[in-house]
């Protein structure tokens, strides 16, 4: 009797240590870290990697993590000169104000990680005008700095598994629709006087205004990048080069209320002063519907200069005009050495449109006497149908616009196109193979000049820069 008794104790004992061990296990389990594990490809590997949770992020989509981006990055400088650092973000819903990033660093984003833009205006500090602007494009006072934000960097990427970046424009869209804004609206990314930039992999919504601004800036590549906004969205240009040189934008697919590329380098005054141009462009697979704006935009600020973009393969979809030149009196700077080819658009308001009327100026102190040029224009190996106007070709009184070239064009048509379908003053140039035939001032010279549009032979020091292939194994909590 009693041996029974101390074998139920026995039992009972052991059930207790059999619980006991499967709730600490489940402890365990409940705590444990596990590993996520992950490439890309990428100009630069990072020696240290840590995750934006580690320091109190919240992907709640509610909690503002403005401060815990400020944190991350401060903490991560350190690395700087240990190999760099990256900073993950995992997927959730995190809510953010600006933030600014750091030399060596990398900024990436899981595919299911969302940064939503504040709409505290609190959480966005203002800074100066650019200097080669002399002013806010919305307000003449200054401007809202732009959700990721950089200046004076060198070696820095912001990329990600195709994450996403929701600007949350309707906010600043009503506000600046009701003239209420005391300052230029936000970008969404905008990286100034800095080298070495990789911007990929990323979708782009709904920006308060441009989407990615390069400027000051060297040695730059965008590309991967989904780029939406309602169509009627003011000011929302996808990508855009400004006094940059070396850059190369490819494989990005862009719909938005205005220019999809718009190439600048400065407005009258300022930007002839400050005299910083852009140039060495290279932009190619580019996808754009903009039914207000242009697939690809030089200018209108173009007062430091614009010279040497090459942009082929390119696509555009009930946009309002293909390849857009715009400048004017006071405008002074040059675009120049510009070549298109294999360029295909599907229902456009114009296929070409120049003009050198185009207006808009910084303030009233611009120089009249400052004339811009536009020389060596090269277009080659085009297809366009359901056209309203073939071109609108604009030059300026006095200030010709020179040295256009197209070559091997074919635009269709619209059944109810202008009865015109070229119009052409102050300009001059010629032609090869173009149908409809062009205006007297573009005379055509026959199949046999049909290669006089085509790139350079020599390839840009852009197209040099080689990728790493980037693997990390990064434990989560």
């Amino acid at each position: 009797m009693q041996v029974m008794k101390i074998l139920k104790l026995v039992c009972a004992v052991i059930v207790l240590v059999v619980a006991s061990s499967e709730r600490g296990e489940s402890r365990k389990r409940g705590r444990a870290v596990t590993t996520t594990s992950f490439e890309y490809t990428a100009l630069s590997c990072r020696a240290h990697s840590a995750s934006l949770s580690d320091y109190g992020g919240v992907g709640d989509g509610k909690t503002s993590n403005t401060k815990a981006f400020q944190s991350a990055i401060s903490e991560l400088s350190k690395y700087a000169s240990e190999g760099g650092a990256q900073l993950y973000v995992p997927a959730g819903k995190w809510l953010t104000g600006s933030f600014s990033l750091i030399s060596h660093f990398t900024l990436y984003l899981h595919r299911d990680a969302v940064l939503l833009a504040s709409q505290d205006v609190n959480e966005w500090p203002v800074i100066k005008p650019l200097p080669s602007y002399g002013r806010g494009r919305d307000a003449a006072a200054g401007r809202y700095t732009s959700l990721i934000f950089g200046t004076n960097l060198t070696d820095v990427i912001v990329t990600g598994d195709n994450g996403t970046i929701d600007g949350q424009g309707a906010f600043w869209w009503q506000q600046f629709h009701k003239s209420k804004l005391k300052y230029t609206r936000p970008y969404l990314i905008e990286l100034m006087f800095s080298d070495s930039i990789q911007i990929s992999n990323l979708t782009l919504l709904n920006s308060p205004s441009w989407n990615v601004h390069p400027v000051y800036s060297s040695n730059i590549i965008v590309r991967g990048i989904t780029i939406i906004a309602p169509v009627t969205s003011p000011n929302t240009d996808g990508i855009n080069p400004d006094s940059c040189t070396n850059t190369r934008i490819e494989d990005c697919y862009i719909v938005s209320g205005d220019d999809c590329v718009a190439v600048k380098s400065g407005w009258d005054e300022y930007g002839i002063k400050f005299g910083w141009p852009t140039k060495q462009l290279v932009i190619r697979r580019l996808t754009c519907i903009s039914p207000y704006s242009a697939t690809i935009a030089l200018g209108s600020e173009m007062s430091g200069g614009i010279q040497d973009v090459r942009a082929e393969d390119i696509t555009a979809i009930h946009t309002e005009s293909g390849v857009r030149i715009k400048t004017a009196v006071g405008r002074g700077g040059y675009v120049k050495d510009i070549y298109v080819k294999k360029f295909t658009m599907h229902t456009m308001k114009w296929a070409f449109w120049m003009t050198g009327n185009y207006g808009s100026h910084a303030d009233k102190n611009y120089d009249p006497n400052a004339l811009p040029e536009i020389k060596n224009i090269n277009y080659r190996d085009m297809v366009a149908e359901n056209v309203t106007m073939a071109a609108r070709l604009e030059g300026i009184a006095n200030d010709p616009f020179t040295g256009i070239c197209m070559a091997n064009v074919t635009i269709g048509m619209a059944a109810k196109a202008k009865k015109q379908p070229w119009t052409c003053t102050d300009i001059e140039g010629m032609t090869s193979s173009v149908t409809p035939p062009p205006c007297n001032l573009l005379p055509d010279q026959g199949p046999e000049k049909i290669t006089a549009c085509d790139f350079p032979e020599e390839s840009l020091p852009i197209d040099m820069l080689e990728f790493k292939k980037c693997t990390y194994s990064l434990k989560l909590a």
